[in-house]
């Protein structure tokens, strides 16, 4: 019988390593890793000291754990688990609705990555696809979200140079701001006319609660063929759904303090109005 071939690659050594911390184990010996990767004590040693550095493993006393990048990409993983699997009917009912490609998107840094995608066969034919990453001041979902980013957050994390993807991108810091103040004064409602992609338009809005924007929900078309006017309230609506599902205690408080706002009816004390209509004269009525 032929011996397993020992893994070559970095990565494959590494996967190795990390593949040894199974659940059941939080905490791992130098010797204990050795024996479960299968690996020369001197590789793991080594890669054991550079997931060290890299934050993906802690080294306390003479045992290792999962590192807070571990754990960060996990509880992203996790979040956006979640995230799917709450609008994934909202999103095939607009997609029914509509007829339209839908998407769903977070925001990662400077850009933004497609978490869902519906669409049908005899749709439009888009550079698209879950996991697909596209530059967020270019996208109406980029944009939906930005726009509940606090502003300086947003200068930071761009340092004035925005990417250009067509010649109707956004092309300075200034007419970014501009277009994120006009998306809040729409109440979220943000828009791409061929800015990421020639001849492709876009209509999106935020999932959010009292708080910022956790991602953003779009309709995506064919220029020529796609009325964004008439979307534009089919994605605020599976917005707004969305979003109740995800911040239901947000949402519930919104609308107690929107009930709450509304004055209650004047109440006539009893023969008032009599009264008005004979002080003004009954025939004035008529």
């Amino acid at each position: 019988m032929t011996a397993p071939s020992s893994p070559v690659s970095m990565i494959e050594r590494m996967t190795l390593v990390m593949d040894a911390f199974d659940g059941a184990s939080a905490r791992l010996t130098l010797q204990e890793i050795v024996e479960r990767s299968g690996l020369p004590r001197s590789t793991v040693h080594r890669i054991l000291d550079q997931l060290v550095r890299l934050r993906w493993l802690d080294h306390r006393g003479g045992d290792y754990g999962l590192g807070m990048r571990s754990l960060e990409l996990g509880g992203l993983a996790v979040a956006h688990n979640t995230l799917r699997e709450a609008t994934a009917p909202l999103l095939h009912d607009l997609h029914t609705r509509t007829a339209t490609t839908v998407h769903l998107h977070v925001l990662d840094r400077l850009d933004v990555v497609c978490l869902d995608k519906v669409s049908g066969r005899g749709g439009t034919a888009l550079p698209t696809r879950v996991g697909g990453r596209t530059p967020a001041h270019a996208t109406a979902s980029g944009k939906a979200i930005l726009a509940w980013t606090d502003p300086r957050q947003v200068e930071a994390m761009f340092r004035g140079k925005l990417v250009s993807r067509t010649p109707r991108t956004l092309p300075t810091m200034d007419a970014l701001s501009q277009e994120l103040a006009a998306v809040r004064g729409r109440g979220g409602l943000a828009y791409d006319r061929e800015e990421s992609t020639p001849g492709v338009v876009c209509v999106a809005a935020p999932l959010r609660g009292s708080a910022r924007a956790v991602a953003a929900v779009s309709l995506t078309g064919d220029a020529r063929r796609t009325d964004l006017n008439r979307l534009a309230p089919f994605v605020a609506e599976t917005a707004r759904q969305a979003s109740a599902a995800l911040f239901p205690q947000d949402h519930g408080t919104r609308r107690r303090k929107a009930k709450a706002d509304v004055p209650e009816p004047a109440q006539w004390p009893p023969g008032a109005l009599d009264r008005l209509v004979e002080g003004i004269g009954g025939d004035y009525w008529l």
